[in-house]
């Protein structure tokens, strides 16, 4: 069993910072990209930043410069530092991952954490 944990949402005002974190557990034997997409009312799921394997990392053009991610593979977790945080940053935030369980590739999600930009 897999599964992804995630910490680190809350209550912010503008312009201030936060720091996400996801750690995989369970039967891993790697794990490929991993990742942060937010979800806010009315509006689909889009990605926020991700990182690959071997380091390829894109954000969405509205966090550039702003946010950035990370990834410590010896402890299987992703980070995303946000910084200058604007009020449209909120939304509840979902760790991916793609994991490799007995060579066979899946897709797994974190529970989502809110995060609440205030004006």
């Amino acid at each position: 069993q897999v599964q992804l944990v995630e910490s680190g949402g809350g209550l912010v005002q503008a312009g201030g910072s936060l720091r996400l974190s996801c750690a995989a557990s369970g039967s891993i034997f790697s794990i490929g990209t991993m990742g942060w997409y937010r979800q806010t009312p009315g509006k689909q799921r889009e990605l926020v930043a991700a990182t690959t394997r071997l380091g390829r990392i894109n954000y969405a053009d509205s966090v550039k410069g702003r946010f950035t991610i990370s990834r410590d593979s010896a402890k299987n977790t992703v980070y995303l530092q946000m910084n200058s945080l604007k009020p449209e940053d909120t939304g509840v935030y979902y760790c991916y991952a793609e994991i490799y369980v007995e060579l066979v590739r899946q897709a797994y999600w974190g529970q989502g954490t809110q995060v609440t930009v205030s004006s």
